[in-house]
C-alpha cells in the first residue's frame, strides 16, 4: 500500500544542520564474539522498482556516530531474555508482540508476512503469539530513500515493490490464518478451458486488479473458532484446538460427501473389509442394494484428479475422501463393482427370465391344443353366418380374432341379451360339455402380462453382462497381485453361468417360434398381430363369456324362482273355491242324513210295536 512520503527524518543532535544524514553505519561487531549478517528474507527481494511507502509506525532518526559507537558492543536486549550467555542467531523475521499489535491497529498498513517456523509455533501455542526468548524483537522496517539500518537491525535487503508487497502480504496471511478460516468448498479448475473466461483473465492479467481483502475482516467474519471478547480463543475453542482431534478436510462435494457418509453407514464395515468383500465377490457380505450404492459413489474423473493432487496427511481426511482413496486403489473399480452385481444378480435375472419364458410356451401350447375352444369357435362362425346370411358377411369361412369381443356389443332388440348371452345359452342347452372350456388355457393369465420385447431385453441384458464379465477377466490379468483372487472368483463363475446362459438362449428361440405359430394359427399375421395381442384378446373373450354365463345362471334362477311363485300364489288362490264347495257339499247332505236318521227311527218304532202283538197271537 504507497502513500505520499512521509517528511524526511529530523538531523541529529551532534550534527550541523547543513550537513545530509551520514550514511547507514556497517554492521555491529561484538568484541566477545563475531556476529553474523542474517540473511536477507525470502519475502522481500532485492529488485526495488518502487520502494514501498510505509505509513505507520514511523521510524526512529537514524542515529549518530557516537551514539553508534555506544551501542557498538552488543545489540539491544530480547524481551523476557535473562542473564544466560547470548543464543545463537536468531530467524530472519521473527516480530514482536508490539510490532504486530500496532500493524493490527492501523489496517492500512498490513505487517510483513509472518515466516512459517512463526505460524508453526503460533499454531502450537493454540493460535497465539509466541512470546518467549525464541523470538527476537525485530525493529520496524527501514526508513525509504536508501539502505540505513538501525541499530540492533540485522541486515535486509531493499523494500520491495508494492506489487509484490501486496502479493506477499496475501500469501503470508493466507499462509497463517488458512486453518482459522471456513473453507469455500467449491471445484478448483486446474486448467482454463479455451474460450472462457478464465482464459481471458489469464491473458489480461485479471488477478492483479483484484482487491487486497483485509484478513482481520475475514477472520472475524468467517473464522472457524469464534474468537472471544478479549480476542483471545475461548476455554473451549482452545482446549478442543489443542487437545481434540484436528478438524477434518474435504475436497468432495459437501452434499455428495454426506450422502456417502449416510451410505457408508448402512454397509457398516471398515474399509479395508469392504475392499475384500468387493475383491472376492463375496455376495454373502454384500447384496445387490449394496453394490448399487457403491456404484453410485465411485469416484468421477475429476473426484479422482482432485484426491490425486492432494498431498498431506490423509488421515485428515473426510470420510467420503478416505472410501474414495481406498477405491481408486482398486484398478477399474467401477468395472469390477458392475461385475459384483451382475454376478449377484445373475441366478434371479435367469431364474425369473426362465420362468417367464416357460410360462409362453405353455400358453401357446394349450390354446392351440384346446379342443373345446376349437368347437367353441367353430360355433362362433356358424352363429356369425346365421345372422348374416343374404349379406356380403355371410357365407365366412373364419373371422379375425378380435371380432369375439364384439359379440359383447351386438344386442337383441329388447337390449337385455348380447350375443354373447345367446352363445352361452346355446352351449348351455346342446353342448353342455363346452362351457368349462377356461380349464384349458390354465396360463393364460399369466401370459397375459407378459411382454416379448421386455423377455427380449432381458435376454440381452445377460448376454451384454456375460461379455462385461469376460472382458474384465482378460483385462484384470494386467492387474498384478491385487486382483489374484477376484480373477479367480471371476473365472470360477464364468464357466458355470456360460452354460446356464447357452441353454437359456435355445429356450428363447423356442418361444419366438410358438409365439409366431399361435398367431398363425388363428389366421393372423404375427406382425400385425403379435403374441401379446393374441393372449390378451383370448383373456377378454374368456372373461366377456364367463360373465355372460354366470348372467344367463342367474337369469335363469329368477326365472325359476318366479315360476315358483306363481304356481303357490295360483295354488293359493284355487283353494278357497274348493272349501266353499266342500262346505255346500256337506250342508246338503246334513237334512238328508237327519231324514236317513229319522225314518230309521220310525222303522224302529214300527217293529217295536209289532212285536208285543206277535208274541200274543202266538201264545
Amino acid at each position: 500500500m504507497s502513500g505520499p512520503p512521509p517528511p524526511p527524518p529530523p538531523p541529529a543532535p551532534n550534527s550541523s544542520p547543513s550537513r545530509p544524514a551520514p550514511p547507514p553505519p556497517p554492521p555491529l561487531a561484538s568484541t566477545s564474539s563475531p556476529v553474523r549478517l542474517a540473511a536477507p528474507s525470502p519475502c522481500r527481494p532485492h529488485s526495488n522498482p518502487s520502494p514501498v511507502q510505509l505509513v505507520a509506525p514511523p521510524p526512529p532518526p537514524p542515529p549518530t556516530l557516537s551514539t553508534i559507537s555506544s551501542l557498538a558492543p552488543t545489540p539491544p536486549p530480547l524481551l523476557g531474555a535473562t542473564s544466560t550467555p547470548s543464543p545463537p542467531p536468531p530467524p530472519p523475521h521473527c516480530h514482536s508482540s508490539n510490532q504486530l499489535s500496532s500493524s493490527k491497529e492501523n489496517p492500512s498498513a498490513p505487517p510483513p508476512p509472518l515466516p512459517s517456523s512463526f505460524s508453526k509455533d503460533a499454531k502450537n501455542h493454540g493460535g497465539g503469539y509466541n512470546k518467549g526468548p525464541s523470538c527476537n524483537v525485530v525493529p520496524p522496517p527501514a526508513p525509504p530513500g536508501g539502505n540505513a539500518k538501525l541499530p540492533g537491525m540485522r541486515g535486509h535487503g531493499p523494500a520491495p515493490p508494492s506489487g509484490t508487497m501486496s502479493r506477499s502480504l496475501q500469501s503470508g496471511q493466507a499462509a497463517s490464518r488458512r486453518s482459522n478460516l471456513k473453507p469455500l468448498h467449491w471445484v478448483k479448475v486446474t486448467r482454463a478451458m479455451q474460450g472462457s473466461l478464465w482464459e481471458e483473465a489469464q491473458k489480461t492479467d485479471e488477478a492483479s486488479k483484484a482487491p487486497v481483502f483485509d484478513m482481520s475482516e475475514l477472520e472475524n467474519l468467517f473464522s472457524a473458532v469464534l474468537p472471544s471478547s478479549d480476542g483471545k480463543r475461548s476455554d473451549k475453542s482452545g482446549t478442543r484446538a489443542s487437545g481434540s482431534k484436528p478438524e477434518k478436510i474435504h475436497l468432495i462435494d459437501l452434499r455428495r460427501a454426506n450422502n456417502c457418509g449416510i451410505m457408508l453407514t448402512k454397509v457398516k464395515m471398515p474399509l479395508p473389509d469392504l475392499m475384500s468383500a468387493i475383491l472376492t465377490l463375496d455376495d454373502t457380505v454384500l447384496d445387490a442394494d449394496q453394490v448399487e450404492n457403491l456404484i453410485k459413489f465411485t469416484p468421477t474423473k475429476e473426484e479422482a484428479e482432485l484426491l490425486k493432487s492432494y498431498k498431506g496427511d490423509k488421515q485428515v481426511l473426510g470420510e467420503c475422501e478416505q472410501f474414495f482413496m481406498e477405491l481408486m486403489k482398486l484398478p477399474r473399480v467401477d468395472s469390477k463393482l458392475r461385475v459384483f452385481l451382475f454376478k449377484i444378480q445373475f441366478r434371479s435375472q435367469v431364474s425369473d427370465l426362465k420362468r417367464s419364458l416357460n410360462i409362453v410356451n405353455s400358453s401357446a401350447e394349450e390354446i392351440r391344443g384346446s379342443v373345446k375352444l376349437k368347437r367353441i369357435m367353430q360355433t362362433i362362425l356358424s352363429l356369425g353366418n346365421a345372422l348374416n346370411q343374404g349379406t356380403a358377411r355371410g357365407s365366412a369361412v373364419g373371422f379375425r380374432l378380435d371380432s369375439l369381443l364384439k359379440l359383447s356389443d351386438t344386442r337383441a332388440r329388447n337390449n337385455k341379451m348380447t350375443l354373447m348371452h345367446y352363445l352361452s345359452k346355446v352351449l348351455s342347452e346342446k353342448l353342455p360339455e363346452l362351457l368349462d372350456f377356461p380349464k384349458d388355457l390354465a396360463s393364460l393369465e399369466l401370459a397375459a402380462k407378459i411382454q416379448l420385447k421386455s423377455l427380449a431385453e432381458e435376454m440381452q441384458a445377460i448376454n451384454k453382462g456375460l461379455e462385461k464379465v469376460e472382458q474384465e477377466l482378460t483385462t484384470s490379468e494386467n492387474d498384478g497381485p491385487v486382483s489374484e483372487i477376484f480373477r479367480k472368483t471371476l473365472k470360477d463363475f464364468l464357466s458355470g453361468a456360460e452354460a446356464e446362459v447357452r441353454a437359456l438362449t435355445s429356450l428363447y428361440s423356442n418361444v419366438g417360434r410358438n409365439a409366431d405359430a399361435l398367431a398363425l394359427y388363428f389366421g393372423e399375421d404375427p406382425a400385425r398381430c403379435p403374441f401379446e395381442q393374441v393372449v390378451t384378446t383370448l383373456q377378454n373373450f374368456v372373461r366377456l363369456f364367463a360373465r355372460s354365463h354366470d348372467e344367463n345362471c342367474k337369469q335363469l334362477d329368477l326365472e325359476k324362482k318366479k315360476a315358483q311363485k306363481e304356481a303357490e300364489a295360483e295354488k293359493t288362490k284355487k283353494e278357497p273355491e274348493k272349501t266353499q264347495k266342500e262346505a255346500e257339499a256337506k250342508k246338503t247332505k246334513e237334512p238328508e242324513n237327519e231324514k236317513a236318521k229319522n225314518n230309521n227311527s220310525i222303522k224302529e218304532l214300527d217293529i217295536s210295536l209289532q212285536s208285543p202283538v206277535q208274541t200274543a197271537s202266538a201264545k
